[in-house]
């Protein structure tokens, strides 16, 4: 009997699945529709603005779909958006739009509520460029729905992209603060304790000012690899068996930079690593930067290091 009614469950299960099913229309890979929005991109690359004009009913409405409101928005009418269209042409070197790796347009043609008879175009572009004043570079994804009339005109556009670049390049007309500059700071006198500390062979002391969790990284290593304090204690212990530091001497002075976005903290420091290698006795001067991040409580959570691995290599 359980098996009775465990057949029946599937059976209506299918059937409620299969009559929740509704065709609204057809999606083309291939369309005339298709090669008009395709064109009109290739045409707003190009900043021909006739040619982006022609693609365009005289009705036309752009509108931007993440910052539109449902009953307040107008759109921007065709004049409008071919002067917004080509301040990309105008403004950005090695301008370009192309679909996204992977990706096709879909050209869908509607049955319910299409009384003229439009296609739909959905495309996904990367647009590229580096603005020529500020030096921005846009890498951005967008997401367009272009509506297409039975002439081959688009009648609307739907954008869809990320504003957070076009505000980079706002800001970046104008000359803005980001936080404060120390040359004297108790962060600044930790890192120069622990590079004495360690100009003296005390690796215990430094390495004492890193919190537990520290991340180390350097410049001759790949990108987004990084070791903890074991690993960094280890190398130290290393080094110190290789070569004889004769000095540290400090190149300038630190800078201890307090963000204000992110609320980061760092100290920027040079030094000249006057050594010996030991198994040649050769005199080797390093040049050492090093980029040190501090949380509130004024332990080091991350370092960068930044000096040539060939000066310590035999030749």
């Amino acid at each position: 009997m359980k098996k009775v009614i465990l057949l029946f469950c599937i059976a209506c299960t299918c059937i409620t699945v299969s009559a929740q099913k509704k065709e609204n229309g057809s999606l083309y890979i291939e369309h005339p529709a298709i090669k008009v929005v395709n064109d009109f991109i290739n045409a707003s690359v190009a900043g021909d603005s006739a040619q982006i004009a022609s693609f365009l009913t005289d009705g036309f409405k752009a509108y931007n779909g993440t910052t539109s409101t449902f009953y307040s928005d107008s759109g921007m009418n065709k004049k409008q958006f071919i002067n917004t269209l080509l301040m990309y042409n105008r403004h950005l070197d090695y301008y370009s739009r192309n679909a996204i790796p992977g990706s096709y347009p879909d050209a869908l043609v509607y049955k319910k509520d299409n009384k003229n008879d439009m296609t739909t175009v959905q495309n996904w572009n990367i647009i590229k460029g580096v603005e020529k004043e500020t030096g921005v570079k846009i890498d951005a994804a967008a997401f367009g729905i272009y509506n297409v009339t039975k002439d081959g005109k688009i009648a609307s556009i739907i954008n869809y992209s990320n504003g957070r670049v076009i505000d980079q390049i706002d800001a970046s007309f104008t000359n803005r603060t980001n936080g404060k500059i120390y040359d004297h700071h108790p962060n600044i006198n930790t890192i120069r304790k622990i590079m004495y500390a360690f100009e003296h062979g005390d690796i215990d002391k430094s390495l004492s000012a890193y919190s537990e969790d520290a991340k180390f990284s350097d410049i001759n290593t790949e990108w987004g690899k990084n070791w903890g304090l074991a690993d960094e204690k280890a190398g130290r212990e290393n080094f110190l068996k290789n070569y004889e530091i004769k000095s540290i001497d400090i190149i300038g002075y630190p800078d201890y930079l307090e963000y204000e976005q992110g609320n980061a903290r760092s100290v920027l420091s040079w030094w000249r690593i006057n050594l010996i290698r030991k198994s040649d006795k050769k005199a080797i001067a390093l040049p050492l930067h090093l980029n040190d991040d501090f949380d509130e409580n004024g332990k080091i959570v991350s370092e960068i290091s930044y000096f040539s691995e060939t000066l310590l290599m035999k030749k």
